[in-house]
């Protein structure tokens, strides 16, 4: 059976670098036979704020979480490998990220019991940092968002093999113009071959995920249609605050 990907992508514009990033794992995925579910929280409208209903409930960890989240919560499990793109602001990933995580991988799905449900799946988590290699070791921002994603939310939920890679130089402003598409041609190759060295198979025969259910289709978010022709795009990608 072909490997199944959750790909899950975190900006609002559909024309941003982090969304190009996104456009083109799904098409190296797909074209190497996997199958992709893609996740674009901005353009499906995920709320990212935790309410009372899906608030843990310590006493209780079988509790039923609002289907919302019920339905992420499939999406989590069919999947094989889970891709999560997304640019990095003031050191941290966008608030609808984290509050994807607080809402979705919640205390009996995620965590809290003694067989991880999650084991055994692939995670990558892809950022993308204005700044340079230099710049970034400098502030220490590389090891923050290790022991945030790594540590303190992949490996406590019972995913060993998960990793964090970072592209460097994302902002564009001081690319000059002319060489600016030249530049996230660069970028989108160097992502393209970070899923390659990092999800070694992805693209090929993997087990089976462990969810009955089907994903929700999201090929017609703008995201899954986004194609490699973007790389003419010269806005900017959002620096690393």
């Amino acid at each position: 059976m072909a490997a199944h990907t959750l790909l899950v992508l975190a900006h609002p514009r559909t024309d941003s670098l982090t969304a190009q990033v996104a456009a083109r794992l799904h098409a190296r995925i797909e074209g190497e036979g996997g199958t992709v579910d893609v996740l674009d929280l901005y353009a499906e409208g995920f709320d990212p704020a935790l309410r009372p209903e899906d608030e843990p409930d310590w006493e209780n960890r079988e509790k039923v979480y609002s289907p919302e989240v019920r339905a992420h919560m499939d999406r989590v499990l069919a999947a094989d490998d889970i891709v999560v793109v997304f640019p990095v602001w003031w050191f941290t990933p966008p608030a609808i990220l984290k509050g994807w995580i607080d809402r979705v991988w919640n205390y009996g799905f995620a965590y809290g019991r003694s067989r991880p449900r999650l084991a055994g799946k692939r995670l990558l988590w892809l950022a993308l940092m204005g700044g340079t290699p230099e710049e970034i070791a400098r502030l220490g921002m590389t090891d923050a968002l290790g022991l945030m994603l790594v540590t303190g939310i992949s490996e406590f939920c019972g995913l060993p093999d998960a990793r964090l890679r970072v592209l460097h130089g994302t902002e564009l402003s001081g690319v000059p113009v002319e060489l600016r598409s030249g530049r996230v041609a660069e970028l989108l190759d160097e992502a393209e071959r970070t899923l390659t060295e990092e999800l070694p198979g992805a693209t090929a025969t993997t087990a089976t995920a462990t969810a009955t259910t089907t994903p929700s289709d999201a090929s017609a978010t703008p995201a899954a249609t986004t194609t490699t022709e973007n790389t003419k795009n010269t806005l900017n990608e959002e620096p690393a605050r």
